[in-house]
């Protein structure tokens, strides 16, 4: 899912604690990797070492601004959000048999699923270690997104009941098991900068959108891209067989005049490199594209009306730019 976003804070004050507040994390982050096994400990520091722009501890500094964002707790609550979002990282990768993570080997692959499973479990253990050092109420936080994690992937294994619309169920796994965790980084920021409680629910909810907006502008780009946008080859997803946002929506609105795109789209073996093309040339064409470009705008404007009341400082500005960039990727 999400890894990093490259916008630009223009606010040159910001940009500087944001950071700071960065270093502080990537240092913590280190810290929590160390154990007392020298497998698990390297395993823990596996994919920490591998980068990323910790976006999500990001999402917690920005939040903070709200508030108090020199407060002791912010550091700690971000470490916790990211550690928690590694940890699903390493679970991913065994339910997806995954070879690389972020340009590197996968723990998986590198050592064995059992030594990436165990190595989740210790990282969401250090999150729960370093929230119950934050109180009550952030252990019930946490245990409530985890829940929602786990219901997310969950849904996303077993795929739609009976009945159910396939695109309804997307959505829900997406609101789930990505945005879940998204608007927890910004609730807690703007919680523990101690921000008005109306101001730690608006964040949480834009957060949440723009979590979701991500994922749906990925799946957009996954199709409309004639480069890796994206972080994937395009058609990645088509080729793998992943009924993503564009898929589902030109399924569920084939008319006759739709019968070969449904036809590569239900039957085809899209690893064929000719078939693989012709559907995505297809789907190119297809009105589905403005019909989930449709739903990526909803969530963008789930996130604005969540932002625009915030008191006018920087960071403000800064989510407000966030929201340009996720609408902007996929015109």
């Amino acid at each position: 899912m999400i890894t990093a976003v490259p916008v630009e804070l223009t606010d040159a004050a910001l940009a500087a604690e944001i950071a700071d507040g960065l270093a502080l994390v990537e240092k913590s982050l280190g810290e929590a990797a160390h154990a007392q096994e020298a497998l698990l400990a390297e395993a823990s520091r596996h994919l920490i070492d591998a980068g990323g722009k910790r976006f999500r501890a990001m999402l917690v500094l920005l939040a903070a601004q709200f508030g108090n964002s020199r407060d002791e707790r912010i550091v700690p609550a971000a470490v916790a959000i990211e550690l928690t979002h590694l940890a699903t990282l390493y679970h991913d990768d065994v339910m997806d048999e995954a070879a690389i993570r972020r340009g590197h080997a996968s723990a998986n692959s590198r050592w064995t699923n059992t030594i990436a499973i165990l190595t989740g479990d210790f990282l969401f253990a250090r999150a729960s270690q370093i929230l119950a050092d934050l109180g009550d109420e952030a252990i019930r936080i946490q245990a409530e997104t985890f829940s929602r994690l786990v219901s997310g992937q969950i849904a996303e294994t077993i795929g739609p009941a009976p009945g159910e619309d396939p695109l309804a169920h997307y959505l829900r796994v997406v609101t789930e098991k990505t945005g879940s965790l998204i608007a927890t980084a910004g609730r807690f920021g703007a919680m523990f900068s101690g921000a008005p409680a109306e101001i730690a629910a608006r964040m949480e909810a834009a957060c949440g959108a723009i979590g979701i907006a991500w994922q749906l502008s990925d799946d957009i780009l996954d199709v409309a891209s004639e480069s890796a946008q994206s972080g994937k080859t395009p058609g990645t997803d088509l080729r793998e067989g992943i009924r993503s946002l564009p898929v589902l929506h030109a399924l569920r609105a084939a008319g006759p005049g739709d019968d070969r795109l449904s036809e590569l789209l239900l039957t085809a073996d899209l690893t064929d490199e000719s078939l693989h093309a012709e559907a995505l040339g297809l789907l190119r064409g297809d009105p589905a594209m403005d019909a989930a470009r449709a739903d990526l705008r909803s969530w963008i404007k789930v996130a604005r009306d969540g932002i625009s009341p915030l008191p006018d400082v920087p960071a403000r500005a800064a989510f407000e730019a966030l929201c340009d960039y996720v609408a902007d990727r996929t015109a």
